[in-house]
């Protein structure tokens, strides 16, 4: 089975998982792991609020694209993408090539629940509404994770090891 899997990359609204499970399942099927956000940090030294603070979210999508041109090249890893990564059709190319693109869907209900004690979300940070950010960024993003996801895996209530054998099983 594994000789067919190239890449795998996780798409989803921030909080939906998409690190958590990378993580897993690239250790489940002895892939590399890559998180897109982490290879940013990495390579410019500060946070990703840093970067929305001086560059503000345009800067900051272009230091993603950057990163995404770069790793969806780079074969058989697993590529866990910020929430937004989606918005630029470049990228939404790019990831469709790349391999398998999981969808890890979630509710606004269960994305602020694990992003409630988050301070590393440059989108909430600023929010005085946190429902309706999510919401919005949800209702903004959603068909563009479903016109690059191959899988769609819902995570509402799920536990970790459910989703990952969910996408065993999908792929």
């Amino acid at each position: 089975m594994q000789s067919k899997i190239n890449n795998i990359i996780l798409v989803g609204p921030m909080g939906s998982g998409k690190t958590t499970v990378g993580w897993r399942l690239s250790e489940k099927l002895s892939l590399d792991f890559f998180d897109s956000d982490h290879e940013i940090i990495d390579r410019t030294g500060v946070s990703i609020d840093h970067i929305f603070d001086v560059e503000g979210e345009k800067g900051f999508r272009a230091r993603e694209s950057d990163v995404i041109k770069k790793l969806c090249v780079t074969p058989n890893i697993v590529l866990a993408t910020g929430g937004g990564t989606v918005i630029l059709k470049e990228n939404r190319e790019l990831i469709k090539k790349a391999g398998a693109v999981v969808y890890l869907s979630s509710s606004v209900d269960q994305i602020l629940r694990r992003t409630a004690k988050s301070k590393t979300r440059p989108l909430l940070e600023k929010s005085n509404n946190r429902r309706k950010t999510i919401t919005d960024i949800l209702e903004a993003r959603d068909s563009l994770y479903k016109e690059v996801a191959s899988i769609i895996i819902n995570t509402n209530g799920k536990k970790l090891n459910e989703v990952i054998d969910e996408i065993m099983e999908a792929l």
